[in-house]
């Protein structure tokens, strides 16, 4: 079984190559971030069409989130339960035996600002909802564009993305490592130790062909999935198509 991540940045403009890519990928289950569509225009259509149940919290402009998935989802999510916040960040769904929890944690803006303060209590939130949802669904998957590059491994240049800057600050990685602590592994680092792939290069200054790059989108398998995960990476074909998303998508796979 394959799960993957994206963060299309923008559904509405990306679709042809979402449909591009399921067919060429054909994963199980897809998590998207940044879908910046309203409820009543998301594509349900064309997925159905594509073999692809959905279950989608949009938004205009900003946000949004939604699983794909071929077998119907069923127990959805939407938000963090307690945590008051109008953004459509979260999603979470059972799909089959498998718990998928679907973030686009919040940037941050910059070391120090009230977003960045916002950033944390989010994810402080966050943590605490899923210790919860652990106990009931063992068999889980955190995965989404999370905004936070786990260390100097995951960034191509650890003097520039340092404790001063957003993404890469330690406050931020803390936070990141209390989401590890609950029992959730970063699929790709347990499988590829010594390697660095990125998913997001900035559209700027030529990232992308420079490879200047980080790793902030994450697939984080619970405990239970541990053993049975076969192979994670990241898809980089996708950001090299005409008008692309600035990231890539991450996947792993179950066996």
């Amino acid at each position: 079984m394959k799960i993957a991540s994206w963060n299309v940045n923008s559904l509405n403009v990306r679709l042809p190559h979402l449909e591009q890519w399921l067919a060429t990928s054909s994963p199980d289950i897809v998590a998207l971030q940044e879908t910046k569509l309203e409820d009543e225009k998301f594509p349900d259509d064309p997925l159905i069409a594509m073999g692809y149940r959905s279950v989608f919290a949009g938004q205009k402009t900003y946000n949004g989130v939604a699983v794909l998935s071929r077998e119907r989802a069923s127990d959805v999510q939407i938000g963090v339960p307690g945590f008051a916040d109008e953004q459509k960040r979260v999603l979470a769904a059972t799909v089959g035996d498998l718990r998928i929890v679907n973030l686009y944690v919040v940037n941050g803006q910059s070391v120090g600002s009230d977003k960045y303060a916002y950033k944390l209590r989010w994810l402080e939130a966050v943590h605490d909802w899923l210790a919860q949802e652990l106990a009931t669904h063992p068999r889980m998957i955190v995965l989404g564009d999370f905004n936070i590059a786990p260390d100097d491994r995951d960034v191509h240049d650890p003097v520039v993305w340092n404790d001063a800057h957003i993404l890469t600050s330690r406050a931020e990685r803390d936070a990141l490592q209390r989401l590890y602590s609950l029992g959730l592994h970063d699929a790709y680092r347990a499988l590829n130790p010594d390697e660095s792939q990125f998913s997001w290069w900035d559209y700027r200054q030529g990232g992308f062909r420079r490879n200047l790059g980080l790793r902030i989108d994450l697939t984080l398998v619970s405990e239970a999935l541990r053993p049975h995960t076969a192979a994670s990476g990241i898809d980089r074909e996708p950001r090299t198509w005409d008008r692309p998303s600035d990231h890539a998508p991450a996947w792993v796979e179950l066996k």
